[in-house]
């Protein structure tokens, strides 16, 4: 309520200093009420309230500037330290006026200064954010790398809340430069040292950023390797839980696991914020290559989301090709969007379904007509190979031969000859399809189950204060007879 008066009092004077004065000092407010909660979860241990801070700080991250950040470490750490020296080393130099004005006002308000390492590692990690924020990011290489080294000397539970933001920056400031591929053993011996202190959030995040560390350079293997011999746990961060569960789609999509691979992307776009739209589109992206090849075509909802139509459009432009069954449609989308489809590294997908391509329009052909030949096979899927009749042979016979569809193989007249399509109800497809919506519903129901937070004993039912007095009485007289007994032995 005072911060809220004196807002309004400031502006009836004539003050020279006009909007800089006016929005720092809430911004300068708020930082220090965020060091005020970081000191009571230091001296509590309690990491809820480092949680919060850190909730808060994304918060105000659009409002950090120069002089506030230089107010603030003043405010939190000693002037003159080594810490205050090389943070401040960091930020530019272009506000100046600014600085001295909120250095003084800042410094006539705090008596006492704060050399708790919570508060150090805060001050990194509000740099940090605030150069990457500036794309300053040879700044913030150097002051990531700072704070690592300064993080590998705390042992401290209260810290890991902001060690794993600051790993997270840490990565994103090199990723950013191109220069990913020179942290990968740094963060190798960081998931190491986790993994000693029991640090199950920085495992967590440390193992996804080695992850996107493998697949930025398209290292499978290793990440496979890393991930099925790292220690397991439950998911802390429902964030990270997400993130994994993208990159375990990507490695089961590359392994050509795609019903694994559906199932753990499209459970990372469900469990992914509303927020986190970027993140949701590649989850969706990646979802709808891997059930087009499949053999499965996405609903027409899929693409229609709130704030993916634009971003989806080419992939719902493929699947429509793959629908038809048309190559040269295919061929000619495919060659359209080249440029989106690199840079979602989903190319090298798409030219997997160039087979799915001929096989639906083959499935198209065996079902209009009883009897076709060969030649006309190959004009109606568009081959353009040097000998489109063999290919399309080939092609009709491999088909034949996984089931794809229900024909024979004249070779002497050059005929393919589909059989009478008979009731679908009478087969085990209806089965099947029940089945998969069955074991869906009851995994779903599992998960809600085990998401369910009750009070503890609250299956027990709670004694009233008349049986607590008597089962208290007993207590006390069994006391009273054992004493006695003990008494006779003497």
């Amino acid at each position: 309520m005072t911060q809220d008066v004196e807002m309004k009092e400031v502006p009836v004077p004539s003050i020279p200093s006009n909007s800089a004065s006016s929005t720092s000092p809430s911004t300068l407010h708020n930082l220090k009420e965020i060091a005020s909660l970081l000191e009571t979860a230091a001296y509590t241990r309690e990491v809820r309230r480092i949680v919060r801070a850190v909730r808060l700080t994304m918060v105000l991250r659009r409002k950090l500037k120069v002089s506030v950040l230089s107010a603030f470490l003043n405010f939190a750490l000693s002037p003159g330290s080594e810490v205050h020296s090389r943070l401040s080393s960091y930020l530019p130099r272009d506000d100046e006026h600014d600085m001295d004005v909120d250095t003084a006002t800042s410094a006539t308000q705090v008596s006492s200064k704060h050399a708790l390492p919570e508060l150090e590692i805060y001050s990194y990690l509000l740099v940090l954010i605030f150069l990457i924020d500036q794309k300053k990011y040879n700044e913030a290489k150097a002051c990531a790398s700072a704070s690592i080294a300064r993080i590998k000397n705390l042992n401290r539970r209260t810290i890991d809340v902001l060690a794993s933001r600051l790993y997270f920056y840490y990565s994103l400031s090199y990723e950013l430069t191109g220069d990913l591929a020179e942290i990968r053993g740094n963060l190798l011996n960081l998931h190491r040292i986790a993994t000693l202190r029991h640090d199950e959030l920085g495992q967590e995040t440390l193992l996804n950023l080695l992850l996107r560390n493998y697949l930025h350079y398209n290292l499978y293997d290793q990440a496979e390797k890393l991930r099925s011999k790292a220690p397991r746990f439950e998911a802390h961060s429902n964030q990270q839980f997400c993130r994994y569960l993208f990159y375990l789609g990507k490695i089961r999509t590359i392994q050509l696991e795609y019903t694994d691979a559906k199932e753990s992307l499209l459970q990372a776009a469900r469990k992914a914020p509303i927020a986190a739209l970027g993140f949701r589109i590649q989850c969706n992206k990646w979802a709808i290559i891997v059930r087009l090849l499949l053999g499965e075509i996405p609903e027409r909802t899929v693409f229609m989301q709130k704030g993916m139509e634009k971003a989806l459009r080419p992939y719902f432009e493929l699947t429509n090709a793959v629908r038809i069954g048309d190559l040269e449609l295919f061929r000619n989308i495919a060659e359209k969007f080249a440029n989106i489809f690199n840079s979602d590294r989903t190319h090298n997908l798409i030219v997997r379904l160039r087979h799915n391509v001929i096989r639906t329009g083959l499935r198209n052909i065996s079902i209009s007509y009883s009897r076709i030949s060969l030649v006309d096979v190959a004009k109606k899927l568009r081959l353009d190979s040097p000998n489109p009749v063999a290919d399309a042979e080939s092609i009709v016979a491999k088909a034949i031969r996984d089931g794809a569809i229900d024909a024979t193989l004249d070779h002497t007249n050059g005929w393919m000859v589909s059989k009478e399509t008979g009731d679908i109800y009478s087969t085990n497809e209806p089965q099947a399809a029940f089945d998969t919506r069955i074991a869906f519903c009851l995994n779903l129901h599992n998960d809600a189950v085990r998401a369910l937070r009750f009070p503890p004993n609250s299956h027990k039912e709670k004694e009233s204060a008349e049986k607590r007095r008597e089962r208290q009485q007993q207590e006390q007289e069994l006391a009273k007879h054992i004493a006695e007994e003990d008494d006779d032995e003497f």
